[in-house]
């Protein structure tokens, strides 16, 4: 699916996974040895994560039910746990430097193809 920043009128990602299951969200990007510039994995619900067995960074990106942003984690290295985030619904995990100059908290973002 697409992810668009409708705050900043910018494409964030062009194909993003959905991980809706207890193993796809607990599992997730572990399998992987990277993500591709336009690549990105929306975990619902989510409100934490853990980088455990993560062989990269990514950006993470926690969002309310709205889609609104309330976090963004940058460069979020393998072997560390986010905070819990109150009020988020779900995490956007980006490639490492995506979110930069992408996305900041405040900002609202549409799913297209979900």
């Amino acid at each position: 699916m697409k992810v668009l920043n409708l705050t900043r009128n910018l494409q964030v990602s062009a194909e993003a996974a959905r991980a809706e299951t207890f193993s796809s969200r607990l599992f997730g990007l572990i399998p992987r040895r990277s993500l591709g510039d336009e690549e990105g994995l929306w975990l619902e619900p989510c409100s934490m994560i853990h980088m455990c067995f993560m062989s990269f960074a990514i950006d993470a990106v926690f969002l309310d039910r709205d889609l609104k942003v309330l976090r963004v984690l940058e460069n979020f290295r393998p072997w560390r746990f986010s905070p819990w985030v109150p009020g988020a619904r779900g995490v956007l995990e980006l490639p490492a430097g995506r979110a930069a100059g992408r996305l900041a908290a405040g900002d609202r973002l549409e799913f297209s193809g979900r």
